[in-house]
């Protein structure tokens, strides 16, 4: 069986990485896709586990040689999903992670449109500008260019298949939980599991018209 590519998005500061890090602790056979990125490094990140960080030559190596499934440039620094991590990992069954901006959730969803969607939205304006401010992350200038794209980045919001309100986190990953799973026993993706009933069931039904006949 193949697995879920969940793409999960949102402006910047509205809580994405979060969640999906609570998802990943507390959800079984679920996986992250790790992308890659020519941003800086920040303070407790470690290269491979949120990012692989490359410079933009390697970047641009990487379009060249088809290794993206998606890539755009956001807030001035280039970021790309791995084509064959996310193939290796859904063909092994496991439903996968992705953490991506709006621009390129958007693209992803074109080559990907039966992808499961979701949307994370900050509860406010003033609640995104405190969690980027908290963090204390990025430049003043690269802070004001991410408050300046969330104004329409919210705006996507109806491009995607759900929406998460980010304002309570045990809320919010609950919420997120209940979507993977409802995502799971869609009728496509128990083809397996109801063949082997069906056939049980053919089984018990010639049985049952021989002893009746």
């Amino acid at each position: 069986m193949i697995g879920n590519l969940i793409i999960v998005s949102s402006p910047s500061g509205g809580g994405k990485g979060t969640l999906i890090r609570e998802i990943l602790q507390t959800t079984p056979d679920i996986m992250f896709s790790v992308s890659y990125t020519t941003r800086a490094m920040r303070g407790g990140e470690q290269d491979g586990r949120e990012y692989f960080f490359v410079d933009v030559p390697k970047f641009k190596e990487l379009i060249a040689a088809g290794e993206f499934l998606e890539y755009a440039e956001v807030h001035g620094n280039l970021y790309g999903t791995s084509l064959s991590q996310v193939k290796k990992l859904t063909e092994s069954g496991k439903d996968v992670l992705l953490e991506v901006d709006v621009q390129g959730a958007k693209n992803m969803l074109e080559k990907v449109p039966d992808a499961v969607s979701i949307f994370i939205l900050p509860p406010s304006f003033a609640t995104l500008e405190t969690r980027l401010r908290m963090r204390a992350t990025e430049s003043s200038g690269d802070l004001q260019v991410r408050l300046r794209n969330s104004f329409q980045e919210v705006r996507e919001f109806n491009k995607f298949r759900f929406v998460v309100v980010n304002d309570d986190l045990e809320t919010a990953v609950e919420e997120m939980r209940t979507i993977i799973r409802a995502e799971r026993h869609r009728t496509n993706r128990q083809d397996a599991a109801i063949c082997g009933i069906l056939d049980g069931f053919d089984a018990a039904m010639h049985r049952f018209e021989k002893e009746f006949d």
